[in-house]
């Protein structure tokens, strides 16, 4: 997926995109800790807290890249917590509509020492924001490799979101 794969798509609002593209959000999974899903603040920014390799309750990927898990494989692990991200999202403001710009995101990789190809995994991420967001899905990413993550995730992202 990329921004011209974007703007092939025919859906006007970022819902009918994600189902243009047979994306189906997954039920918010309730956090493992003292924390939510993503809080809104008193401005116009939404902070989305980790997600990771989950669909609702069940956990899609697991291990390391650079070991179990291939690139391919981390660009979908990748994909998944994006999408798990934004059925938080959703689930905070309502309508994906009210999103003027994803601003940030950061992806945590789980790799590792040798592995280098972090941002190519991220893309997974960043491709499906693009197509689902457009121009305004464009965001400023960290990708950066960890020696471990919660519950042997692949991947876990967060993101800044900025509202309408």
């Amino acid at each position: 997926m990329s921004l011209s794969k974007f703007e092939t798509l025919k859906g006007t609002t970022p819902e009918a995109r994600l189902a243009e593209l047979g994306i189906e959000l997954p039920a918010t999974r309730q956090p493992v800790g003292n924390y939510t899903g993503a809080v809104t603040t008193s401005g116009n920014l939404v902070f989305v807290a980790g997600h990771g390799t989950f669909r609702g309750t069940e956990q899609t990927h697991k291990g390391k890249l650079g070991r179990e898990i291939t690139i391919e494989q981390g660009k979908e692990a990748a994909r998944v917590a994006v999408i798990s991200a934004l059925a938080s999202l959703k689930a905070e403001i309502g309508e994906l509509s009210r999103v003027k710009r994803v601003v940030r995101v950061f992806g945590m990789v789980n790799c590792t020492p040798d592995f280098e190809r972090h941002p190519e995994v991220m893309d997974g991420a960043s491709d499906v924001l693009t197509c689902v967001f457009g121009k305004d899905g464009v965001h400023a990413r960290a990708a950066v490799g960890f020696c471990s993550l919660p519950f042997g995730m692949p991947i876990e992202l967060e993101a800044v979101i900025e509202l309408r």
